[in-house]
């Protein structure tokens, strides 16, 4: 045993081009499709290309479960599996085309860590307003990313990925979907729901691209915090998506990703604006020249 860990370890320093392709055990991976809806649908090209991603990223992440919580083998392929479902068909953070397409892993190369906690954190918050005065509360978390630092996901809400998803709902890819989102950031800056894009982003040349996301983003996070404002004080109608999303723009990135991978047709249908700048995002690999 203490061989094959040496063993693993040392595998993971090894480029991912050259070093063997982690093997998955096949009830397992079949299980674990079965399990969750949305991978049981992707084609089978795209099961199998996700299969090579979740062998890789296991051998890069180590996961700790907290409170004495045993993290299993399928718990894990689980996690690797929902985390990975985001990268399937994206480019590499560099933007240009891959020879190896596991480099799309690199867009999760600034951290190491995936916490488990058994059930929901609380974490202490403290907060200056404006006026200096330091205000200290409790958030209770069903998931956390710190910027390159470890992923925190509660097991509970992990395990109800096939029951929420309907209701757009994923914890591992709203997290996951902070880190792509927080990839690059400078030192104290804050996640704002841009992640980093490539010159020439959906065909746009220079910067228009970036611009582009970022009118298309703002003009739809404000028209759905305008919903939740006139269903929570009129009583209209209320959004389908989480209204967590009208926090803070990151926020309704990450909460606007999970539906998208979850419950793509409704998610094109309640948000029509938004499907070609996150198609165009996460499904850059597939207009790429081979």
């Amino acid at each position: 045993m203490m061989a094959n860990s040496l063993l693993r370890s040392l595998q993971s320093w090894l480029p991912r081009r050259i070093r063997p392709t982690p093997v998955i055990d096949d009830a397992l991976w079949h299980r674990t499709l079965a399990a969750l809806p949305f991978l049981a649908a992707l084609a089978p090209t795209g099961q199998h290309r996700l299969r090579e991603l979740c062998g890789h990223f296991l051998q890069e992440k180590e996961f700790h479960g907290a409170h004495g919580l045993r993290i299993t083998d399928a718990m894990a392929l689980s996690i690797a599996a929902q985390a990975c479902l985001p990268l399937l068909d994206m480019a590499p953070p560099s933007g240009a085309s891959a020879r190896d397409p596991m480099q799309v892993l690199d867009w999760y190369g600034d951290f190491v860590g995936i916490v488990v906690q058994p059930g929901a954190a609380v974490a202490q918050r403290e907060v200056t307003d404006g006026l200096g005065v330091v205000h200290r509360y409790r958030e209770v978390l069903a998931g956390e990313a710190m910027d390159r630092g470890p992923v925190m996901l509660s097991w509970q809400e992990v395990s109800r990925a096939a029951e929420l998803a309907p209701e757009g709902k994923n914890v591992v890819i709203h997290e996951f979907a902070h880190k792509l989102d927080m990839l690059g950031m400078a030192h104290g800056q804050q996640p704002d729901g841009a992640p980093p894009l490539p010159t020439g982003f959906m065909g746009r040349p220079g910067t228009e691209g970036r611009e582009h996301w970022r009118g298309t983003m703002q003009a739809s996070y404000a028209s759905f915090c305008e919903a939740v404002n006139l269903a929570e004080r009129f009583g209209g109608e209320v959004p389908w998506l989480d209204d967590y999303a009208a926090t803070h723009p990151a926020e309704f990135f990450a909460v606007s990703c999970e539906a998208y991978f979850v419950q793509r047709e409704r998610f094109a249908a309640e948000f029509p604006e938004l499907m070609p700048l996150y198609d165009g995002f996460f499904r850059a690999a597939r207009s790429q020249p081979l």
